[in-house]
């Protein structure tokens, strides 16, 4: 009873801060305050507690954060992205639904830009949705596709939710990057596939319409300029983590400089763009950092107070198959999800799942990249999913929410699939790592 007690204060006590509209940092920090109070001997505790808010940021894993985010906005704000758009809309030829496809290989090339889901949700609405609404697409076709486009910015690297996710597990980030591609892929795929299928067997969702033809000679050119530098600058990142040539903090530092040496050869360095980039990332980091004090206490208190041990005993104790248990973490997770920002989720749950995931004798990369995969549903589940309030921010005059909400669901569902296929078929995120030098 005692242990049910204090799950009750935690939990209970951070759900009514953040219903109640506390920012997540401020409520994390006042539950921590209490709790060491209460378990660290009083007033003795706080040093404890300052102790442990330095230690959880100054730590070199955490690095690759600010650096990701700043290589995003440096790409959002110089308007690289943006050019991606005509050169995918050249390559795409006659097929169903052909919008909304561009919808979907744009997002899954600003994921790898950009790395924020909101910013992809965003460009791509702003772009994409008037033109299919003037085309006369389905309004639910044309906000689900960007939607879920836009949402694969959390799963595809390079992604500073995975290095957050990874270092608190106490994992390697590096592996759960390289680990994270084949599933973003694959739900990419998985998004085309449906919409392809989907506007073939109702063409009135997505009424052809016809298509200028670009010759083959601009449009290798056009792909040489505008889509070979960025995707480069990617694959360096990526491709030196791979190889063992640089740490994740190293390849992000490479990559944040090649970012601006990209907007310079565009002719976008200017002090502006700069100004604006820098601005944005500061933001962001601070925001998340912020977040992150919380998390080294929190842990800490929920193992002192005997949470931590009693949870891990009582799934490990259940009379059901492991993949049940593995089940129901992630519908927490996907509960979790309709009310509170993905970072906020991590730092509640990665310090009681990850004892049950020793346990169990997982792989923490599978766990990690399974739980990368709900985090990035999270931000299309209804009621309270982020970019669908972004979308309906942006989407056309008498939008209402509840048409947001119906666009987003059958997305939700392919994650679901993907999601099981990833617990199935555990390769899909091992292979590659296992490929690492």
């Amino acid at each position: 009873m005692e242990i049910v007690l204090y799950i009750t204060l935690f939990f209970g006590g951070l759900a009514v801060l953040l219903l109640v509209g506390l920012p997540v940092a401020i409520a994390f920090t006042f539950v921590n305050l209490v709790g060491v109070y209460v378990f660290w001997g009083g007033a003795i505790g706080f040093s404890q507690l300052i102790l442990s808010i330095d230690s959880s940021v100054s730590t070199f894993v955490l690095v690759p954060v600010p650096m990701f985010i700043l290589m995003g906005t440096m790409m959002f704000h110089s308007g690289v992205a943006y050019r991606l758009i005509d050169v995918l809309d050249q390559w795409l030829g006659r097929i169903a639904g052909r919008l909304a496809v561009l919808a979907v290989a744009a997002g899954a090339l600003f994921a790898t830009l950009t790395g924020v889901a909101i910013g992809s949700v965003a460009m791509l609405g702003s772009t994409l949705v008037p033109d299919m609404e003037r085309r006369g697409y389905s309004r639910t076709l044309a906000l689900g596709s960007v939607l879920a486009s836009g949402s694969l910015a959390i799963l595809i690297p390079p992604s500073a939710l995975a290095v957050i996710l990874a270092s608190l597990g106490k994992f390697s980030v590096g592996k759960l990057l390289i680990g994270i591609i084949v599933p973003g892929i694959l739900l990419a795929c998985v998004y085309a596939i449906y919409i392809v299928l989907r506007c073939t067997l109702q063409p009135s969702l997505a009424p052809p319409y016809a298509v200028e033809r670009t010759p083959m000679v601009p449009r290798l050119r056009d792909t040489l300029i505008y889509v070979v530098p960025p995707l480069s600058m990617i694959g360096l990142v990526i491709g030196t983590i791979f190889a063992g040539i640089a740490t994740p903090t190293e390849a992000a530092a490479i990559g944040t400089l090649l970012s601006f040496v990209v907007a310079a050869g565009y002719g976008k360095l200017t002090w502006p763009v700069i100004k604006q980039a820098v601005g944005s990332a500061t933001s962001l980091s601070v925001m998340v950092l912020l977040v992150l004090t919380g998390s080294a206490a929190f842990s800490q208190l929920l193992s002192f107070s005997g949470v931590t041990p009693a949870i891990t005993a009582f799934a490990v104790g259940m009379d059901v198959h492991p993949i049940v248990v593995l089940i129901l973490m992630q519908l927490v997770v996907m509960v979790l999800g309709m009310f509170i920002e993905q970072t906020a989720i991590v730092l509640v749950t990665i310090p009681i799942f990850m004892p049950i995931v020793a346990t169990m004798g997982w792989d923490p990369i599978w766990f990690g990249a399974i739980m990368m995969l709900n985090l990035e549903m999270a931000t299309i589940t209804p009621p309270f999913g982020l970019s669908l309030f972004v979308m309906k921010g942006i989407a056309p005059p008498g939008t209402t929410m509840g048409e947001v909400y119906r666009a987003a669901l059958p997305f939700v569902g392919l994650n679901l699939v993907v999601m099981a296929l990833m617990i199935l078929f555990p390769d899909i995120v091992l292979w590659l790592p296992a490929q690492m030098r």
